[in-house]
């Protein structure tokens, strides 16, 4: 097994995949994943553990990311959520939920370019 995206100092859940080329690989945090297989690879948590980078206290951005995705369903129904909304999330302070509502805002504003066109 190859080992990518090294965390150190954290204990982080690994999840196990097969490669492309049929060894198995495993990965510490989504990137590695991404990086390997392309971003279509990923789910939904798995994309949000990336924007969040690292997680918090006792928490890894896999584990929040899976907490958002269980509480909001998908990535749509995060759309429109208040910074404060995104807070309750434990493990989701100020810094990571305003990078969320910042990621979703562009997201919104593509679309609705994309509609103009």
């Amino acid at each position: 097994m190859k080992r990518l995206d090294r965390i150190e100092g954290k204990k982080e859940k690994v999840e196990q995949i097969i490669g492309k080329d049929s060894e198995q690989v495993t990965w510490r945090h989504p990137g590695g994943k991404l990086r390997r297989l392309g971003p279509s690879s990923l789910n939904d948590s798995e994309l949000l553990a990336i924007i969040l980078g690292s997680g918090s206290r006792g928490k890894s951005a896999k584990e929040i990311s899976d907490e958002i995705i269980n509480k909001y369903h998908s990535l749509s129904g995060m759309m429109g959520k208040t910074i404060k909304e995104l807070m309750a999330i434990k493990g989701l302070k100020e810094v990571k939920a305003t990078q969320l509502a910042a990621v979703f805002e562009v997201a919104r504003r593509i679309v609705k370019s994309l509609e103009r066109e």
